[in-house]
């Protein structure tokens, strides 16, 4: 197992203090805090050889492109893609998400067609779909949760010979329960239905083979992964990015066009990367992904689910705090103190220095399956430590505190 304080003193976040206390970061789930490597990298970009990438003609420039395709080769090893032209730069999920439902999807589906999602999707999985059916008349529906989490059996009894796409997070941002994407994608396949994979919140956690997945489409962002902001990727199987049509057009994407209307498009992945894209972002992925295969995926989710584990030992002895996912297989804590509204713990946990997510987290349908509107997330990464959570139990105990001081 790995050195958990040796692996802390490669994030300068770790040394700041919130509140005037050391800081307890539990918003993983939202972004992950970034390694030195990685800030290094970004630095030595912007300071040695800032040029754009597949422009220039000269040295610095060539060094641009080598390193920046050289992150695409990383994450095609990452997610064990058969192909680099199978992964396309995003500016996130968000985009990813949206790129495969207007540039695939869009052009494939006609009206009553029928797409499926649930109850946990995390907007960037919903919003999408809305405004296809607004355009096209497609339909969205909804698959109810299993004791919170999504089962194929309960997918086959929405699917008819109308659907045509599967999607869904293989991991819940909200309630952690990993899904059995494997067999869900199989299950498509097998039906000549689509499946497009959100792996927001599993690629920073776990081991992702897209092949062995069977997927057609994975989406997720570097920056819950201890990358940079901004940049993100859609995998795609490569046949399928071939009929994909772009919908940014400009520099980079196409080959030549003239005056008469005429237009040769570069092929994929280029086609779908118009404009001067997030180069220091994309170089500073390269080295996240460099980090986090130095320290093991499989070393990484050990080590949360025992994180996970003592967290849950500790709060099942309070009597103020229920928890909605204390089962799943993930290193997400979603919970609620009795009688207390989700920001109002966030704000009292904040006081000692403990930062957590608090609302409804994106997953606005969510509700329908727990039965409240808003919650608290705890979402931990490999840099958390068991101290952390001793103090984290302790400020729960006193919430009842916090509840006599508002009123």
């Amino acid at each position: 197992m790995f050195d958990v304080n040796k692996i802390r003193n490669d994030f300068p976040m770790l040394k700041q203090t919130m509140e005037g206390e050391p800081l307890v970061y539990f918003d993983n789930g939202a972004t992950t805090l970034k390694p030195q490597v990685v800030i290094d990298s970004i630095v030595d970009y912007y300071s040695n050889y800032s040029a754009s990438a597949h422009r220039g003609d000269y040295s610095i420039s060539y060094r641009v492109d080598v390193t920046y395709e050289k992150t695409r080769e990383k994450v095609r090893n990452f997610i064990n893609a058969s192909k680099k032209e199978e992964i396309v730069y995003t500016s996130g999920a968000t985009e990813s998400l949206n790129l495969a439902a207007n540039g695939f999807f869009k052009h494939i589906l006609k009206k009553d067609d029928e797409i499926i999602l649930n109850y946990a999707e995390h907007a960037s999985n919903v919003l999408p779909w809305y405004k296809l059916s607004e355009e096209i008349g497609i339909s969205v529906k909804f698959v109810k949760l299993d004791d919170h989490k999504l089962n194929l059996e309960k997918i086959k009894e929405v699917v008819t010979e109308k659907t045509k796409l599967i999607t869904f997070a293989q991991v819940s941002n909200v309630l952690g329960y990993v899904l059995p994407a494997k067999e869900i994608c199989d299950y498509a396949k097998e039906n000549n239905i689509f499946s497009l994979v959100d792996g927001s919140q599993s690629i920073p956690h776990l081991s992702i083979d897209v092949q062995d997945m069977g997927c057609d489409f994975f989406a997720f962002s570097a920056h819950k992964m201890c990358g940079p902001t901004g940049v993100g990727v859609l995998y795609g199987k490569h046949n399928l990015l071939k009929e994909m049509s772009a919908y940014k057009m400009g520099g980079g994407m196409n080959a030549r066009f003239d005056d008469q209307g005429n237009v040769s498009y570069k092929k994929p992945p280029y086609i779908f990367e118009a404009g001067t894209p997030n180069i220091a972002g994309v170089i500073g992925f390269g080295a996240a992904i460099d980090y986090l295969e130095t320290i093991g995926m499989d070393n990484i989710h050990q080590y949360e689910m025992e994180l996970k584990k003592y967290a849950m030992d500790k709060i099942s002895k309070l009597d103020n705090v229920v928890v909605y996912n204390g089962d799943s297989e993930s290193a997400i804590i979603t919970f609620n103190l009795i009688d207390i509204f989700a920001q109002d713990t966030a704000s009292h946990l904040n006081r000692y220095g403990i930062a957590v997510r608090a609302g409804h987290h994106c997953a606005k349908v969510l509700h329908n399956d727990i039965k409240t509107t808003v919650t608290c997330r705890a979402s931990l990464y490999f840099y958390n430590t068991f101290e952390e959570i001793d103090k984290f139990v302790e400020a729960l105990k006193k919430g009842d505190e916090y509840l006599e001081a508002i009123f």
